[in-house]
């Protein structure tokens, strides 16, 4: 298993490598409670232009999981790149639902579902 720069190690499971424990046991209870899912839809932020001879790419978010109209990240937290992409995303597909999740501490486990909490009211509780 390798670990990213915030901690989180890679798992594999059924062939696919996941960013993080977390997010592989989330795409385990889709798939085990029978959830039709797509993973890791792409969304276009940004086409790729050229400017005064420089070529620039194409900003892409690649979530996690898209239900429905629902895309769901299993975060940590948020890094300021996501942040950006993020209100990008929400100004370009106002139609579909973001979600940002997180595994549910055992203590906060009757806020969650599945053992997933929604990232904001996580924040909020552990403020307190």
């Amino acid at each position: 298993m390798t670990r990213s720069k915030y901690g989180a190690k890679k798992v594999t499971i059924d062939g696919i490598t996941f960013d993080s424990k977390a997010e592989a046991k989330f795409y385990t209870q889709l798939k085990d409670n029978g959830v039709e899912f797509e993973l890791q839809p792409r969304f276009l932020l940004q086409s790729s232009f050229k400017k005064n001879g420089k070529n620039f790419r194409k900003i892409e978010y690649i979530a996690d999981f898209k239900i429905g109209n629902r895309i769901i990240d299993i975060k940590g937290m948020e890094t300021e790149a996501f942040k950006i992409k993020k209100k990008l995303f929400e100004y370009k597909y106002p139609e579909l639902r973001l979600e940002l999740l997180r595994e549910c501490p055992k203590k906060h486990m009757h806020h969650g579902t599945f053992g997933f909490i929604e990232l904001e009211l996580y924040k909020k509780i552990c403020k307190k």
